[in-house]
């Protein structure tokens, strides 16, 4: 995923529009049960590595909603795996290709970001 959002979040959902891997779902379409709050997929985030800084944060109004989390990529598989039987993410299945996971789809990420800033789910801006 490497991009979170987090129960700070005010569900304006201006972050869905922006979002250019249409990562983005509004609280009332989130696949989370428990989730109150606009929901990044883990399997298409790509934290707008094209960017200066990823487009959802650029235009979020609050402060800390959008925070980092760990690459999507294959070192952090169960990661995301553990994270799915918590309910924290919920990984699309598809039909033909079985559960998106890390080692089947790894998203880019920014290098530059650090582990302790994913770990502590440090704010993107």
């Amino acid at each position: 995923m490497a991009i979170m959002i987090t129960d700070w979040c005010i569900n304006c959902d201006t972050c869905i529009d922006e979002c250019p891997a249409t990562a983005i779902v509004s609280a009332n379409d989130s696949p989370l049960a428990a989730k109150e709050c606009t929901y990044v997929k883990p399997e298409k985030c790509i934290e707008c590595v094209d960017s200066s800084v990823p487009k959802c944060a650029d235009v979020c109004p609050t402060e800390g909603a959008i925070v980092w989390d760990m690459p999507y990529t294959a070192s952090y598989h169960q990661y995301y795996m553990d994270g799915q039987a918590q309910g924290k993410y919920n990984i699309r299945v598809h039909s033909k290709k079985g559960m998106l996971t890390p080692e089947m789809q790894p998203r880019p990420f920014r290098e530059n970001i650090s582990m302790h800033d994913r770990e502590s789910h440090e704010s993107v801006l």
